[in-house]
């Protein structure tokens, strides 16, 4: 065995106990679809820590929804399940994925409606808002 598989195995069978409540499972199809303040755009949250700023949601897009002009103050990573939305660098289609570097700005659109997951470091910010609010 290699040191690191040793390593590891030392560890398996060491006095380490695994974090129990560590895994927090978490099943979307049980969560219901919340509206958020964008007309045509409704979120599930999968993950938020308010003090950090950190959210993982999905985001389900009508057709012809449009989230307006807003600015990325951190990393926002999406992964497309369904259809497709866009923005003025391109599309991103149902398998795909895209990223938003932190400072940039932008406006999306999903022609055809879409479910996406979204990770944000941080909430994006709008112009009379940040983040996303499923509280309606």
């Amino acid at each position: 065995m290699g040191k690191a598989s040793s390593s590891f195995t030392e560890r398996l069978h060491g006095n380490e106990e695994p974090t129990k409540g560590g895994s927090v499972y978490i099943k979307p199809n049980d969560i219901p679809w919340k509206p958020s303040q964008f007309e045509g755009i409704d979120v599930k949250v999968l993950y938020e820590n308010k003090e950090a700023g950190e959210l993982t949601c999905l985001l389900r897009w009508a057709p012809g929804a449009t989230l307006p002009f807003h600015k990325h103050p951190e990393i926002e990573q999406t992964w497309v399940l369904e259809g497709s939305f866009s923005d003025h660098d391109g599309i991103c289609r149902a398998g795909e994925y895209v990223y938003r570097i932190p400072g940039s700005l932008h406006e999306t659109y999903s022609a055809e409606g879409c479910v996406i997951l979204a990770i944000y470091r941080k909430p994006n910010i709008f112009a009379n808002s940040a983040g996303y609010d499923g509280a309606k």
